[in-house]
């Protein structure tokens, strides 16, 4: 058996006369949730694959809502104080969770385990704007890295990793277990993706998107990224007229008329390009930066990609 034992959290060592008089008062005791070991998880996509990985070994809890937007959602006094009772947290970093990462940084200053997966996937680095990519962050960490399933597949065993090593009171063998079987649907991902995109013309693999968030994507299928909406790696920027013209020209010339915009941010902006270069551009939604609600079309990180890939074949394809 590899179960870690959980400390202090529940006694085992009552004295043989007690053990049958107080056998009912400890059992409650060791399932009450405030004895469980914690994990806690800033995005709501994070927080879908750490809960593949622990299962039932341990609670964990996701900070960001369904629909939410990671550069922007903040915390409540109830949830930051939820980072500092926790066993280890669990946050994408690279400068993501612009409002939250304070509060991480408090818990690490408290003695919590920490793991930032972003930096630890080989991320990769916005491309300069003449390549398409942001304006300011040209050169910097992109903080995106879920839209390559294989760095998915990497973090999931990383995060398996941090959870054995720092979560009393899981079974190792239970994490390892679930961390391979999410691994293989990780893989079928990953395969599934390379057919469905197969199927767009070379020509035609290119990307403009309403912020930069689609380069690992990009660089793992070989699509080509045009530009963005809003010409930044974050949602809180926000474009010039001269940035829309900039794009709209860009855009002519490559010959795209499909704009990707996320399903939970304003549309408006990608309609002013629609305007722009007329009714034959197509405003396509994705799921990019948060997963939805249950049964709302991709409430966890498998149906969020697959989502994706298809709106994307269809609308790259003309299908």
């Amino acid at each position: 058996m590899t179960r870690k034992t959980p400390g202090a959290r529940c006694a085992r060592t009552f004295l043989p006369a007690l053990v049958t008089l107080f056998t009912a008062g400890a059992a409650t005791a060791c399932v009450n949730d405030d004895d469980r070991p914690r994990v806690v998880v800033t995005t709501n996509i994070l927080g879908d694959i750490t809960q593949e990985i622990v299962g039932d070994e341990a609670e964990v809890t996701v900070l960001m809502k369904p629909n939410a937007d990671p550069h922007s959602f903040g915390l409540s006094a109830v949830q930051a104080a939820e980072l500092e009772r926790a066993d280890l947290v669990v946050f994408n970093g690279l400068g993501l969770e612009e409002n939250v990462l304070r509060h991480v940084d408090a818990a690490r200053e408290s003695g919590v385990a920490t793991f930032e997966v972003g930096r630890a996937v080989d991320p990769l680095t916005f491309q300069a704007h003449d390549d398409g990519g942001p304006e300011e962050e040209a050169g910097e960490p992109d903080p995106h890295f879920w839209t390559d399933p294989d760095r998915v597949r990497e973090a999931a065993g990383l995060i398996a990793r941090q959870v054995t090593e720092h979560v009393d009171g899981v079974d190792e063998k239970a994490i390892h277990a679930n961390a391979d079987r999410y691994d293989t649907q990780l893989a079928d991902l990953t395969t599934w993706m390379e057919k469905s995109f197969a199927r767009i013309p070379e020509e035609q693999r290119a990307l403009v998107t309403n912020h930069h968030v689609f380069g690992y994507l990009a660089e793992r299928f070989d699509f080509r990224v045009v530009g963005a909406v809003i010409p930044s790696g974050t949602t809180l920027a926000s474009p010039s007229s001269s940035d829309l013209r900039s794009l709209t020209q860009a855009m002519r010339e490559a010959g795209v008329r499909t704009v990707f915009a996320d399903s939970s941010q304003p549309k408006r902006l990608a309609e002013v390009l629609r305007t722009e270069l007329g009714d034959g551009v197509r405003v396509v939604e994705l799921y990019s930066e948060s997963l939805t609600e249950p049964a709302r079309g991709a409430d966890t990180y498998l149906q969020m990609m697959r989502a994706n890939t298809t709106a994307m074949a269809d609308g790259l394809s003309g299908a």
